[in-house]
C-alpha cells in the first residue's frame, strides 16, 4: 500500500513542488483540508479532503477539522507495537509517514494596526499545533515538516536512503516542531497576558556559536518568534562568522545609532560603550569625526552607520582594523572596497530603529523583566535652572550629548562638541571618576564644550571640575536633594543647566 502524507499548511511556499514529489517520485497518497487541499487539486495533484477521509465534515466553520481518531490514530501509532497496529486495522485507519504542517500566522495578525482581540483569537491554530505535537512525539515511526526550508532536505533524505528518512532527521524535525509550537504559544501568551504576572520566554535556535564571552563559556544564538526580525533578519554580506561579542556589542551599537535619523550619523562601539559618536552632513564627515573622536579605542570596534555604505565612506572604513560594520545599505563601489577586508563582518540592517520592548535579565533562581529605556527626549519638556540661558546652539549640542550618554554604562558621563563625542567616561564607581575620565579624555578641546550626566549630580565638586576645565552647558536629570547647591555653582561659575527630568541609568 501507497504510504500516506497528510499536508495542512497555512503558508503554501513550496508546497506544490513538494506534493508534486512526494507523489509523482515516491508514490505517497495525499490526503489535505481547506484551502491546501484546493491548492492541490488546482495543481493537478491527486488529493483525499480530510473530511473524506474522516467521514466527519468540517464543522463549526472550519474550527474543526483534523482533530479526529483517524487522523491523529494514524499519527500516534507505533508500528512496534502490536496492539496499536491492531487497533488500526479494526478502525480502518492507515498508518500517516508523513506530516506537514505550519500554522495559522498569528504574529502577523496581530502586528495589524487595529486588530481586535476577536480577530486575533480567531488566528490561534488548534488542530496544527495537535498535529505537531503529536507527530513530533511519534518521531520514531513518522517524519514532521514544519518549515518550506525543510521540504528540500527531506526530499534529499529520501532519494539517499531508498525512500526513507533516517531517525536522525526524524529527530531533528521533531525538535523543530516542538520549538515551533512552544514559540506560537508563547506569542500568544504574551499577547493575552496584559498586566498578568505569569511571563514565557523562548526561543529557537539560530546558530551555535563558537563561544560566550570567553572561550569556556558555550554560547548560541537563538530567535524569538515564529518570523525574522532584528538581527536575524541581518544580511552578512562578507566577513568571519558572528561571535556572541559581536552581536552583544552590535546591539548596543544599534541602540545608539537608532536615536539618529533626521540627520547622517556614525558610532564606533568597544565593550558596548561608544568611544565615538558623530552627526555629520555626510555619513563619511560622520564616521570620519566619530573615529577622530578616539581613534586609538575605535581600533578592533564595531560601527555603526544611519546610512547606507558608499566608496568613499568604505574607503575610511578599510584604514584601520574594525570587527563589524552594520548599515542599513551598502551600494556597489564600497563593496568592492570593502571586499579587499575580507574579515570584516559588513551587515545590511534596514531597520536599524525597531528594538526589543523589554530586556530580561537571568538572577540566581529566576529572571528580571523590564521595559526597554524607550523614552525619546524632548527638549521643549527640558527645564533650564540657570541664570544664564542657552543659545540654539548650545541645545542642540545638548540634546546630541544626552542623547549619547543614555547609552554609556553608568555611572556615565559624555563631553561633546560639534555633534561628535569629545569624552566619555563609562561604568565608574563613582560620577566624579567618571567626570575626570571625560575631560581628561576630551582635553583642550573642552573648553566651550558640552557635558551630560546620566545621573543627578549629588554634589558640587564635578561642576565646579567641569567649568575648571572650560565646559559651558550642562544637561543631567535633576532630582537630587542638594540640587539647589549644585546650581548656586552653575551660576556663580557663569554656566547653562538642564534638567530633564528623565533619569538614564544603564547597568
Amino acid at each position: 500500500m501507497a504510504r500516506l502524507a497528510l499536508l495542512s499548511v497555512s503558508n503554501k511556499t513550496g508546497l506544490i513542488d513538494l506534493a508534486r514529489s512526494l507523489v509523482e517520485e515516491f508514490e505517497f497518497d495525499l490526503i489535505s483540508s481547506g484551502g491546501t487541499a484546493q491548492a492541490l487539486k488546482d495543481a493537478g495533484l491527486p488529493v483525499t479532503k480530510v473530511a473524506d477521509y474522516t467521514g466527519s465534515p468540517e464543522i463549526l466553520g472550519g474550527r474543526v477539522k483534523t482533530l479526529h481518531p483517524r487522523i491523529h490514530g494514524g499519527i500516534l501509532a507505533r508500528r512496534d507495537v502490536a496492539q496499536d497496529l491492531t487497533d488500526l486495522e479494526n478502525n480502518q485507519i492507515r498508518p500517516i509517514d508523513l506530516v506537514v504542517v505550519n500554522l495559522y500566522p498569528f504574529v502577523e495578525a496581530i502586528a495589524k494596526p487595529g486588530v481586535t482581540l476577536a480577530e486575533a483569537v480567531e488566528q490561534i491554530d488548534i488542530g496544527g499545533p495537535a498535529m505537531l505535537r503529536a507527530s513530533s512525539k511519534n518521531f520514531a515511526h513518522l517524519t514532521v515538516l514544519c518549515d518550506p526550508g525543510q521540504y528540500s532536505e527531506y526530499l534529499q533524505e529520501l532519494r539517499q536512503n531508498a525512500g526513507e528518512a533516517s531517525l536522525e532527521f526524524r529527530q531533528k524535525c521533531a525538535l523543530k516542531g516542538f520549538l515551533h509550537t512552544g514559540s506560537y504559544d508563547q506569542a500568544i501568551a504574551s499577547y493575552l497576558a496584559g498586566t498578568s504576572p505569569e511571563y514565557t520566554l523562548t526561543g529557537q535556535q539560530l546558530q551555535p556559536l563558537r563561544y560566550g564571552e570567553n572561550p569556556h563559556q558555550s554560547a548560541g544564538w537563538y530567535q524569538t518568534g515564529t518570523t525574522l526580525t532584528g538581527w536575524a533578519a541581518a544580511t552578512k554580506l562578507q566577513g568571519k562568522e558572528l561571535s556572541y561579542n559581536n552581536l552583544v556589542d552590535l546591539e548596543a551599537a544599534r541602540r545608539i545609532i537608532s536615536e539618529f535619523t533626521d540627520t547622517p550619523a556614525a558610532t564606533i562601539i568597544k565593550h558596548t560603550n561608544p568611544c565615538g559618536t558623530a552627526e555629520g552632513d555626510t555619513i563619511h564627515a560622520a564616521y570620519q569625526k566619530a573615529f577622530h573622536a578616539d581613534p586609538i579605542s575605535a581600533f578592533g570596534g564595531i560601527v555603526a552607520l544611519n546610512r547606507s555604505i558608499d566608496g568613499d565612506t568604505a574607503r575610511e572604513l578599510t584604514k584601520t582594523f574594525l570587527e563589524c560594520v552594520v548599515a542599513p545599505g551598502c551600494d556597489a563601489d564600497a563593496q568592492e572596497v570593502l571586499a579587499a577586508k575580507a574579515n570584516v563582518r559588513i551587515l545590511i540592517l534596514p531597520d536599524l530603529v525597531s528594538g526589543p520592548k523589554e530586556t530580561v535579565k537571568a538572577i540566581a533562581g529566576g529572571f528580571l523583566v523590564q521595559g526597554a529605556d524607550d523614552v525619546i527626549a524632548d527638549t521643549s519638556q527640558w527645564q533650564v535652572v540657570t541664570e544664564r540661558q542657552p543659545t540654539p546652539e548650545e541645545l542642540t549640542e545638548l540634546l546630541f550629548a544626552w542623547k549619547v550618554c543614555k547609552h554609556v554604562k553608568s555611572n556615565a558621563i559624555v563631553v561633546s562638541g560639534d555633534r561628535a563625542t569629545l569624552g566619555v567616561g563609562a561604568g565608574q564607581m563613582n560620577r566624579v571618576g567618571s567626570v575626570k575620565i571625560a575631560l581628561e579624555q576630551a582635553g583642550e578641546k573642552a573648553k566651550g564644550a558640552i557635558l551630560a550626566s546620566d545621573g543627578f549630580f549629588p554634589f558640587d565638586d564635578s561642576v565646579k571640575t567641569a567649568a575648571d576645565a572650560g565646559i559651558k552647558a550642562i544637561v543631567q536629570p535633576g532630582g537630587s536633594l542638594r540640587d539647589q547647591v549644585v546650581i548656586k555653582a552653575a551660576n556663580e561659575l557663569g554656566l547653562v543647566m538642564v534638567f530633564t527630568g528623565v533619569r538614564h541609568f544603564l547597568h
